[in-house]
């Protein structure tokens, strides 16, 4: 069965992208291949979610140490466009009640084995986001990282993750600024020098400017309440969170009601 026959469609995926992600396969879990970079930012993105939700969400800002091993315990998070569930593994293992969707099915496969492996239970589904509103759910939060930057349509792929969000719930967005820095960087640094990512990944044109972000989930009920940038510090070969956002950088809104 074909690619193209199994991957669920819709009108914010492009299937070019769809089939890219999955024939990465196993490669999710390579953390010296390809996709090694969201190993790479994978805990400052955990710590940006889970800080986050312990603050506006259960008004608790306690460190992870202080807080138990599980400090998202009860916590339902939706991971749009989960690949091959890097991200989702580590809320599961916080304590969250994770739902992993993506329109790929080869990487909802290997994520549900690597999750078994791991021996987490996890909810993996090959579905896209506007199949996952039309059923009505709601979470307390809900994750879309290295997502929007692929879709078709943007700003509605933004109000229709708004409409996955319970009323006071948060959501999670990271992509890349437009900007010649992220040409730079993301594309001719990443794809081309250094191999980070395969190449023709990423598209500049369909790069996000922060505040275009933020206008989005404005007009989809949403309140920006942090915004935080990624660097790289080329010495260390590590990643750290910083004020730089004209590259990578998260975005944290709060849905009113």
């Amino acid at each position: 069965m074909s690619e193209e026959a199994t991957a669920p469609h819709s009108a914010s995926v492009n299937p070019e992208d769809v089939a890219r992600f999955n024939r990465l396969g196993d490669l999710w879990w390579d953390k010296k291949g390809k996709m090694g970079i969201l190993h790479d930012i994978n805990p400052i993105r955990v710590t940006y979610i889970r800080d986050h939700i312990r603050r506006f969400m259960l008004g608790d800002a306690t460190a992870l140490n202080e807080a138990g091993d599980r400090p998202l315990e009860g916590v339902r998070i939706a991971d749009i466009g989960c690949g091959g569930g890097i991200l989702s593994e580590s809320l599961a293992g916080l304590g969250a009640t994770v739902t992993g969707i993506d329109p790929a099915p080869n990487n909802i496969a290997v994520a549900s084995r690597h999750a078994e492996k791991m021996g987490l239970s996890i909810d993996y589904r090959n579905i896209t986001a506007e199949a996952l509103a039309e059923t009505g759910e709601q979470f307390d939060a809900v994750a879309a990282l290295e997502v929007v930057e692929h879709v078709e349509g943007p700003s509605d792929f933004v109000a229709m993750l708004s409409r996955l969000v319970k009323p006071g719930g948060l959501i999670f967005l990271a992509t890349i600024d437009r900007t010649m820095k992220s040409y730079v960087f993301a594309i001719i640094g990443a794809e081309y020098v250094l191999g980070w990512v395969p190449k023709g990944t990423h598209d500049h044109d369909k790069f996000i400017r922060p505040d275009e972000l933020s206008a989005w989930l404005r007009r989809a009920g949403m309140r920006e309440i942090d915004r935080a940038g990624m660097s790289f510090q080329p010495l260390t070969r590590t990643w750290r969170k910083s004020h730089d956002t004209d590259v990578n950088y998260l975005m944290a809104a709060k849905k009113e009601g």
